[in-house]
């Protein structure tokens, strides 16, 4: 018997084996779907009302804090006490209790009757630059659904603070304008009360406070009290909120004072030159186009379209003149 026949024989069967086996494909690693939060569109209404130029007041907090000297802290995990983290950031404290006055400060921890409330003015910007003014300006309805979901947890959280005898000037100066924008955005009458509470709670502990006779005052215009409205106004300007002009006019319109109106404008255009342009363009609306609301969006009136002209004739080619005979 000879070997190679048969090494033959294995090595065709080899082949037809591996000829007959199906090939298997490396199974694709998958990709995990990851979902993002929608960036917030801009806003409508300007985040700082006091001064148009200028930051709005929580960045100019942030960068306050991060210019701070950071006393570090370790502390355990909430999520697991046997862990601990190091604190190395300064966030924004304010104390809950017992200050008359404005006493943010800058720490990587709150303490004893001291809450953190970076997080708390940094939606409060967000939801001011959408809904400081009635109506509410957004263009997504989905991102107003999550605004206003997230603002009924945030008034719940401060009307608790709030409800001590003894709460801060800062925790009710936060309460009151939560409650001012909660009511903006129609999540119910009850916070058109609670607005006008903390705000007679704030004015009773310092009545010249511009920040807060400007809230109330425009709070109080856009509810419906405009007469009652013009003395916290007129504290706001004179107390230099560069906003409070513009709600003193939107005030004079509701009371058909157009004249006040203008003449608050021209104020305004006084104050502020670099918004001349529109100072002017408020007064020309509301001496022609019936604006009722300075904050109304009024679409520039369309531009007829001129006619096209007729495309002249292309003249015709001059004949080449005849070559004389010579």
């Amino acid at each position: 018997m000879t070997l190679k026949p048969l090494a033959c024989t294995l090595i065709a069967v080899s082949l037809l084996s591996a000829c007959s086996t199906t090939p298997k494909e490396d199974p694709k690693p998958t990709t995990p779907i990851i979902f993002t939060e929608p960036d917030v569109t801009p806003p409508f209404y300007a985040l700082n009302p006091f001064n148009y130029d200028a930051p709005p007041p929580f960045e100019i907090a942030l960068k306050q804090a991060a210019a701070q000297p950071v006393t570090k802290m370790e502390v355990n995990l909430q999520s697991d006490p046997s862990k601990k983290v190091t604190l190395d950031v300064n966030k924004l404290i304010i104390p809950t209790v017992n200050s008359n006055a404005r006493n943010l400060k800058f720490a990587v921890l709150a303490g004893e009757n001291e809450i953190d409330v970076t997080e708390i003015d940094d939606f409060l910007q967000l939801v001011e630059g959408k809904a400081r003014h009635y109506p509410p300006r957004f263009t997504e309805r989905q991102e107003r659904k999550g605004f206003e979901a997230k603002l009924k947890e945030l008034t719940q959280q401060l009307d608790t603070l709030a409800s001590r005898d003894n709460a801060s000037f800062d925790v009710l100066i936060r309460a009151f304008k939560a409650s001012v924008m909660a009511r903006n955005l129609d999540l119910g009458s009850v916070y058109t009360t609670k607005s006008l509470t903390y705000a007679q709670r704030i004015l009773k502990i310092n009545k010249e406070d511009a920040e807060a006779n400007f809230w109330f005052g425009f709070g109080l215009s856009e509810g419906g009290g405009q007469r009652e409205a013009i003395p916290y106004l007129d504290k706001a300007m004179q107390a230099g909120v560069q906003e409070a002009y513009l709600s003193a006019a939107n005030n004079y319109i509701a009371m058909e004072q157009k004249k006040n109106a203008i003449q608050t404008l021209k104020n305004y255009k006084i104050k502020y030159p670099q918004e001349a342009e529109v100072a002017d363009r408020l007064i020309a609306e509301i001496e022609k186009q019936g604006r009722w609301n300075v904050w109304q969006i009024i679409a520039a009136p369309a531009q007829p379209t001129p006619a096209t002209p007729a495309t002249p004739a292309t003249p015709a080619t001059p004949a080449t003149p005849a070559t004389p005979a010579s």
